[in-house]
Protein backbone atom coordinates (compact mmCIF):
# COMPACT_ATOMS: atom_id res chain seq x y z
CA UNK A 1 0.00 0.00 0.00
CA UNK A 2 1.55 3.26 -0.75
CA UNK A 3 3.06 5.56 1.89
CA UNK A 4 1.00 9.11 2.46
CA UNK A 5 2.73 12.12 3.72
CA UNK A 6 1.82 15.46 4.71
CA UNK A 7 4.10 18.74 4.70
CA UNK A 8 1.91 20.53 6.47
CA UNK A 9 -0.83 20.01 9.71
CA UNK A 10 -3.24 22.02 9.44
CA UNK A 11 -6.91 22.24 9.06
CA UNK A 12 -6.73 21.46 5.75
CA UNK A 13 -4.65 18.24 6.39
CA UNK A 14 -5.99 17.13 9.40
CA UNK A 15 -9.70 16.67 7.31
CA UNK A 16 -7.58 14.75 4.82
CA UNK A 17 -6.24 12.40 7.29
CA UNK A 18 -9.32 12.23 9.17
CA UNK A 19 -11.23 11.12 6.57
CA UNK A 20 -8.55 8.35 5.51
CA UNK A 21 -8.58 6.94 8.93
CA UNK A 22 -12.13 7.08 9.55
CA UNK A 23 -12.97 5.48 6.21
CA UNK A 24 -10.88 2.61 7.63
CA UNK A 25 -9.92 1.44 4.34
CA UNK A 26 -6.07 3.13 4.96
CA UNK A 27 -4.24 2.28 8.33
CA UNK A 28 -2.25 5.10 10.14
CA UNK A 29 0.40 3.26 9.86
CA UNK A 30 1.36 4.25 6.65
CA UNK A 31 0.63 8.20 7.34
CA UNK A 32 2.95 10.75 8.01
CA UNK A 33 2.80 14.47 8.41
CA UNK A 34 5.66 16.89 8.96
CA UNK A 35 4.84 20.56 11.05
CA UNK A 36 7.12 23.11 12.09
CA UNK A 37 3.72 23.71 15.18
CA UNK A 38 4.53 20.63 17.28
CA UNK A 39 1.80 20.90 19.06
CA UNK A 40 -0.40 20.01 15.84
CA UNK A 41 2.02 16.88 15.24
CA UNK A 42 1.57 15.87 18.95
CA UNK A 43 -2.50 16.38 18.09
CA UNK A 44 -2.63 14.29 15.25
CA UNK A 45 -0.46 11.44 16.89
CA UNK A 46 -2.66 11.55 19.66
CA UNK A 47 -5.62 11.38 17.73
CA UNK A 48 -5.06 9.59 14.54
CA UNK A 49 -1.62 7.58 15.67
CA UNK A 50 0.06 8.49 12.53
CA UNK A 51 3.89 9.03 11.94
CA UNK A 52 5.12 13.01 13.08
CA UNK A 53 8.37 14.91 12.89
CA UNK A 54 8.89 18.62 12.20
CA UNK A 55 11.88 17.27 9.22
CA UNK A 56 10.06 17.91 6.06
CA UNK A 57 12.52 15.78 3.90
CA UNK A 58 11.84 12.98 6.33
CA UNK A 59 8.56 12.81 5.30
CA UNK A 60 9.25 13.62 1.61
CA UNK A 61 11.79 10.55 1.75
CA UNK A 62 9.39 8.14 3.02
CA UNK A 63 6.26 8.42 1.40
CA UNK A 64 4.63 7.63 -2.33
CA UNK A 65 2.52 10.42 -2.26
CA UNK A 66 3.30 13.48 -1.06
CA UNK A 67 0.41 16.53 0.14
CA UNK A 68 2.12 19.65 0.30
CA UNK A 69 -0.84 21.08 1.96
CA UNK A 70 0.94 24.85 3.03
CA UNK A 71 0.00 28.37 2.17
CA UNK A 72 0.73 29.59 -1.15
CA UNK A 73 3.20 32.14 0.07
CA UNK A 74 5.43 29.35 1.60
CA UNK A 75 5.12 26.41 -1.54
CA UNK A 76 8.65 27.91 -3.13
CA UNK A 77 10.48 27.51 0.12
CA UNK A 78 9.03 24.14 0.90
CA UNK A 79 9.74 22.62 -2.40
CA UNK A 80 13.67 24.23 -2.50
CA UNK A 81 13.98 22.52 1.22
CA UNK A 82 12.94 18.68 0.40
CA UNK A 83 13.56 18.73 -3.79
CA UNK A 84 17.01 16.93 -3.64
CA UNK A 85 15.43 14.33 -1.90
CA UNK A 86 12.22 13.78 -3.88
CA UNK A 87 12.18 10.85 -6.23
CA UNK A 88 11.20 10.36 -10.23
CA UNK A 89 8.28 8.16 -9.26
CA UNK A 90 6.91 9.98 -6.15
CA UNK A 91 2.77 11.86 -6.58
CA UNK A 92 3.09 15.19 -5.49
CA UNK A 93 -0.19 16.38 -4.34
CA UNK A 94 -0.82 20.10 -3.96
CA UNK A 95 -3.77 22.48 -2.37
CA UNK A 96 -1.69 25.73 -2.68
CA UNK A 97 -4.29 28.45 -4.70
CA UNK A 98 -3.27 29.88 -7.39
CA UNK A 99 -0.02 27.92 -7.74
CA UNK A 100 0.10 25.95 -11.46
CA UNK A 101 1.20 22.71 -11.88
CA UNK A 102 4.02 24.02 -14.75
CA UNK A 103 4.98 26.60 -11.81
CA UNK A 104 5.10 23.42 -9.41
CA UNK A 105 7.06 21.63 -11.52
CA UNK A 106 9.32 24.61 -11.92
CA UNK A 107 9.81 24.67 -8.53
CA UNK A 108 11.68 21.28 -8.27
CA UNK A 109 13.45 21.90 -11.17
CA UNK A 110 12.27 18.57 -12.99
CA UNK A 111 9.63 16.60 -14.50
CA UNK A 112 7.44 15.55 -11.33
CA UNK A 113 4.16 13.41 -11.09
CA UNK A 114 1.92 16.61 -9.90
CA UNK A 115 -1.97 16.75 -8.80
CA UNK A 116 -3.14 19.93 -7.76
CA UNK A 117 -6.44 20.10 -5.85
CA UNK A 118 -8.69 22.97 -4.91
CA UNK A 119 -10.84 22.02 -1.78
CA UNK A 120 -12.90 23.98 0.47
CA UNK A 121 -13.47 24.07 4.61
CA UNK A 122 -16.30 22.01 4.96
CA UNK A 123 -14.02 19.10 3.86
CA UNK A 124 -13.87 19.56 7.95
CA UNK A 125 -17.22 18.03 8.43
CA UNK A 126 -17.14 15.99 5.32
CA UNK A 127 -18.99 17.94 3.32
CA UNK A 128 -16.30 19.88 1.15
CA UNK A 129 -15.95 19.90 -2.31
CA UNK A 130 -13.13 19.19 -4.24
CA UNK A 131 -11.62 19.84 -7.63
CA UNK A 132 -8.82 17.66 -8.91
CA UNK A 133 -5.97 18.70 -12.07
CA UNK A 134 -3.02 16.73 -12.90
CA UNK A 135 -0.35 16.41 -14.97
CA UNK A 136 0.51 14.24 -17.87
CA UNK A 137 3.05 11.98 -16.35
CA UNK A 138 -0.19 11.02 -13.73
CA UNK A 139 -1.43 7.98 -14.06
CA UNK A 140 -5.13 7.06 -14.18
CA UNK A 141 -4.81 5.02 -11.39
CA UNK A 142 -2.76 7.33 -9.46
CA UNK A 143 -5.78 9.97 -10.09
CA UNK A 144 -8.37 7.34 -9.15
CA UNK A 145 -6.36 7.07 -5.90
CA UNK A 146 -6.39 10.41 -5.05
CA UNK A 147 -9.81 11.39 -6.27
CA UNK A 148 -10.87 8.75 -3.68
CA UNK A 149 -9.42 10.72 -0.96
CA UNK A 150 -11.02 13.88 -1.57
CA UNK A 151 -14.44 11.62 -1.90
CA UNK A 152 -14.57 10.46 1.33
CA UNK A 153 -14.52 14.23 2.67
CA UNK A 154 -17.38 14.67 0.59
CA UNK A 155 -17.86 15.33 -3.04
CA UNK A 156 -14.79 15.48 -5.74
CA UNK A 157 -14.66 16.06 -9.67
CA UNK A 158 -11.71 15.80 -12.24
CA UNK A 159 -11.59 19.22 -14.45
CA UNK A 160 -9.40 20.75 -16.61
CA UNK A 161 -6.60 22.73 -14.70
CA UNK A 162 -7.41 26.41 -16.62
CA UNK A 163 -10.64 25.65 -14.49
CA UNK A 164 -9.14 25.76 -11.60
CA UNK A 165 -9.14 29.17 -10.38
CA UNK A 166 -12.44 30.06 -11.67
CA UNK A 167 -13.64 26.89 -9.43
CA UNK A 168 -11.54 28.06 -6.23
CA UNK A 169 -13.36 31.96 -6.84
CA UNK A 170 -17.09 30.11 -6.97
CA UNK A 171 -16.23 27.14 -4.41
CA UNK A 172 -12.80 27.58 -1.98
CA UNK A 173 -13.86 30.75 -1.19
CA UNK A 174 -17.75 30.91 -0.93
CA UNK A 175 -18.28 29.06 2.35
CA UNK A 176 -16.71 32.84 4.02
CA UNK A 177 -19.54 34.53 1.84
CA UNK A 178 -22.51 31.77 3.25
CA UNK A 179 -21.38 32.23 6.70
CA UNK A 180 -21.64 35.82 6.30
CA UNK A 181 -25.08 35.21 4.87
CA UNK A 182 -26.07 32.96 7.98
CA UNK A 183 -24.83 35.52 10.66
CA UNK A 184 -26.73 38.17 8.61
CA UNK A 185 -29.88 35.91 8.78
CA UNK A 186 -28.94 35.04 12.41
CA UNK A 187 -29.04 39.27 13.15
CA UNK A 188 -32.06 39.38 10.95
CA UNK A 189 -33.30 36.69 13.49
CA UNK A 190 -32.46 38.16 16.94
CA UNK A 191 -34.48 41.53 15.53
CA UNK A 192 -37.19 39.77 15.02
CA UNK A 193 -37.12 38.22 18.83
CA UNK A 194 -35.23 34.81 18.21
CA UNK A 195 -32.53 33.96 20.66
CA UNK A 196 -28.78 34.16 19.01
CA UNK A 197 -28.90 30.36 19.02
CA UNK A 198 -32.09 29.66 17.75
CA UNK A 199 -31.67 32.35 15.31
CA UNK A 200 -28.20 30.61 13.96
CA UNK A 201 -29.61 27.49 14.07
CA UNK A 202 -32.56 28.00 12.10
CA UNK A 203 -30.65 30.21 9.20
CA UNK A 204 -27.81 27.61 9.07
CA UNK A 205 -30.10 24.59 8.31
CA UNK A 206 -31.90 26.48 5.89
CA UNK A 207 -28.75 26.79 4.25
CA UNK A 208 -28.04 23.34 4.56
CA UNK A 209 -31.53 21.91 3.16
CA UNK A 210 -31.32 24.65 0.25
CA UNK A 211 -27.91 23.30 -1.11
CA UNK A 212 -29.21 19.58 -0.43
CA UNK A 213 -32.21 20.54 -2.47
CA UNK A 214 -29.84 21.68 -5.27
CA UNK A 215 -27.93 19.06 -5.05
CA UNK A 216 -30.58 16.00 -4.55
CA UNK A 217 -33.13 17.11 -6.60
CA UNK A 218 -30.91 18.26 -9.89
CA UNK A 219 -33.59 21.22 -10.12
CA UNK A 220 -32.50 24.96 -11.52
CA UNK A 221 -32.10 27.06 -8.14
CA UNK A 222 -34.32 29.58 -10.25
CA UNK A 223 -36.88 26.78 -10.02
CA UNK A 224 -36.29 26.04 -6.53
CA UNK A 225 -36.47 29.50 -6.18
CA UNK A 226 -40.12 29.95 -7.34
CA UNK A 227 -41.60 27.36 -5.36
CA UNK A 228 -41.06 29.41 -2.14
CA UNK A 229 -42.08 32.25 -3.67
CA UNK A 230 -45.90 32.71 -3.95
CA UNK A 231 -48.27 35.01 -5.56
CA UNK A 232 -48.74 38.84 -3.54
CA UNK A 233 -46.45 36.82 -0.52
CA UNK A 234 -43.69 37.45 2.17
CA UNK A 235 -41.55 35.67 0.40
CA UNK A 236 -41.11 37.65 -3.13
CA UNK A 237 -41.16 40.89 -0.81
CA UNK A 238 -37.85 39.85 0.31
CA UNK A 239 -36.63 38.89 -2.94
CA UNK A 240 -37.44 42.05 -4.21
CA UNK A 241 -35.79 43.67 -1.70
CA UNK A 242 -32.74 41.90 -2.45
CA UNK A 243 -33.04 42.55 -6.09
CA UNK A 244 -33.25 46.18 -5.06
CA UNK A 245 -29.38 45.64 -2.82
CA UNK A 246 -27.92 44.57 -5.56
CA UNK A 247 -27.90 41.09 -3.96
CA UNK A 248 -26.83 39.09 -6.83
CA UNK A 249 -24.06 41.97 -8.47
CA UNK A 250 -23.04 41.73 -4.93
CA UNK A 251 -22.26 38.60 -5.05
CA UNK A 252 -21.01 37.79 -8.62
CA UNK A 253 -18.75 41.02 -7.94
CA UNK A 254 -17.05 39.38 -4.97
CA UNK A 255 -16.67 36.01 -7.35
CA UNK A 256 -14.98 38.34 -9.46
CA UNK A 257 -12.10 40.10 -6.84
CA UNK A 258 -11.27 36.56 -5.65
CA UNK A 259 -10.50 35.20 -9.02
CA UNK A 260 -8.31 38.45 -10.05
CA UNK A 261 -6.49 38.44 -7.15
CA UNK A 262 -6.13 34.63 -7.24
CA UNK A 263 -4.49 35.18 -10.73
CA UNK A 264 -2.16 37.78 -8.76
CA UNK A 265 -1.03 34.92 -7.13
CA UNK A 266 0.33 32.96 -9.44
CA UNK A 267 3.43 35.80 -9.50
CA UNK A 268 3.44 36.35 -5.96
Amino acid sequence: MKKIGFIGAGNMASAIIKGMIESQEIPCDILWASDIDKTKLETLSLEYGIHTTIDNCEVAKEVDVLFLAVKPFLLEEVISSIKEVIRDEQVIVSIAAGKTISLIEDMFGQPMKIIRVMPNTPALVKEGMSAIAYHERVTLEEVCFIENIFKKLGRAEIVKESLIEAIGAVSGASPAYVYMFIEALGDAGVKAGLSRSQAYTFAAQSVLGSAKMVLETGMHPGALKDMVTSPRGSTIEGVEALEKEGFRYAIMHAVDQCLKKTEKMKGE
